[in-house]
């Protein structure tokens, strides 16, 4: 009579249980997901951090309504927790490799070119963005908020298209060009002005888009859902992002590969048809961005030679410092120090790693990496074919295929502790727990 009270205790009940051979839920007790304070919390934290509402009232940044959010989702979910008498943190494999990959940072700050500007670094952002992925993969324990999460993200992403390509087409928010380069627009007020950032986090949500695409029933909402993934890509292409377009073109041939053998097929079929369409209407400035990808002395900016000679360099110092590197964000320093002073970071997640930490800590990054892979493999392995676990098996799907785009985009970004891998790894991490609870009262 007590088997149901010696369950694992990090893994977390869910409100609703399917059955194998239904697509209706079984409702069980309310308590069973936790209290919903800290997801709703975490959810307007993330559209806080997505489009910075204060920045447009500025009446509101004297609340600093972003730590405001993050110490509400915090509390309430230490209370709830504390509450049911259930441990703060999950014991699986991917949180305890962000505890140690965290913990090596910290252990490298007496060695770091400057320590002062590593702990600054590691308490004013990094563990800012490991708050994120731990009450993310702590307080999404359901499928109905996986929905949420996959909804809200992708009308956000909406929100943030429609200000991109109205950017694009105003000239007192646009980047100026060069005499032979395109100007290219800001995103936002938020984290993503930067194109290439606003580029990255489009690419991130797409896949969820995508997902909800596939399982949406009726009419409006697969037509809005449509008309989303049409805006993106259109939002992305006008970043003028190198990265983002390679990271777009990964995250279509996935799809096309993915659904080459499933009924949902018509979709990438019809958008791929669309975007073709839409080929010849390309400025020539775009496409002459792109072509820098490969004639890297062709590109009239520079960046591109910059970002070559920076890569080579960076290369040369995580080679000759291995162990402990630079320091956590120090990467800049080290660069200045190997080839000059122009005071800007490595364009490459894997070598901020290794610059700053060292290939320990570029290992303990690319183990949380795979182990976040893994588990949306693992996920689709055991949904596929089970119409209750359809949802399921598409939101693995989904954020499997944002993770590989995140690896494609991160030989390009220098995000190595910003929040995009750390947002859709704390999905990844949840998504695992919550069908081994479906599994498990199935």
């Amino acid at each position: 009579m007590h088997r149901q009270a010696e369950a694992e205790w990090w893994r977390p009940n869910v409100v609703a249980r399917y059955s194998e051979r239904t697509e209706h839920p079984v409702e069980t007790a309310p308590d069973a997901a936790g209290s919903p304070v800290p997801f709703w919390a975490m959810m307007v934290f993330t559209f806080i951090l997505l489009f910075a509402p204060q920045s447009y009232s500025p009446a509101l940044a004297s609340f600093r309504i972003a730590l405001l959010t993050a110490i509400v989702a915090v509390i309430a979910y230490l209370i709830d927790r504390l509450r049911r008498g259930l441990p703060i943190m999950m014991h699986t494999r991917e949180i305890w490799l962000a505890v140690c990959l965290s913990g090596w940072a910290a252990v490298t700050v007496p060695f770091s070119y400057w320590p002062g500007g590593s702990v600054e670094v590691l308490l004013g952002q990094y563990f800012k963005t490991l708050a994120i992925f731990w009450l993310l993969s702590h307080t999404v324990t359901t499928p109905a908020r996986f929905r949420h999460v996959a909804w809200g993200l992708s009308l956000m992403a909406i929100g943030l298209g429609v200000t991109a390509v109205d950017n694009y087409f105003s000239d007192t928010v646009s980047i100026p060009g060069g005499d032979d380069a395109p100007s290219r627009m800001f995103g936002n007020e938020s984290a993503l002005k930067n194109p290439n950032d606003l580029a990255l986090m489009l690419n991130l949500i797409l896949p969820l888009n995508v997902a909800l695409l596939l399982v949406s029933r009726t009419i409006p909402a697969r037509s809005l859902l449509l008309a989303s993934v049409l805006l993106l890509t259109f939002a992305i292409i006008l970043t003028y992002s190198r990265a983002g377009f390679l990271t777009l073109a990964t995250t279509f041939t996935l799809y096309l590969w993915k659904l080459r053998n499933r009924p949902e097929r018509v979709w990438t079929r019809a958008i791929l048809v669309v975007l073709l369409a839409c080929l010849p209407l390309l400025p020539a400035s775009y496409v002459d961005r792109l072509s820098t990808i490969i004639k890297i002395n062709a590109d009239q900016t520079g960046s591109a030679q910059e970002r070559l000679r920076d890569t080579m360099a960076a290369v040369n110092h995580a080679f000759s410092n291995p162990v402990v590197g630079a320091g956590l964000g120090m990467n800049v320093l080290a660069l200045n120090e190997v080839r000059g002073a122009t005071w800007t970071s490595v364009h490459n997640v894997y070598l901020e790693y290794a610059m700053d930490l060292g290939l320990p800590g570029l290992a303990l990054f690319l183990l949380l990496f795979a182990g976040c892979v893994k588990n949306t493999v693992c996920v689709q392995e055991q949904s596929d074919g089970i119409p209750a676990r359809r949802e399921l098996f598409s939101f693995a799907e989904g954020l499997q295929i944002s993770l590989i785009a995140f690896a494609v985009a991160g030989l390009f970004h220098p995000v190595a502790y910003h929040f995009y891998f750390y947002y859709i790894a704390g999905l990844a991490v949840a998504i695992k727990a919550v069908y081994e609870t479906e599994a498990r009262q199935a």
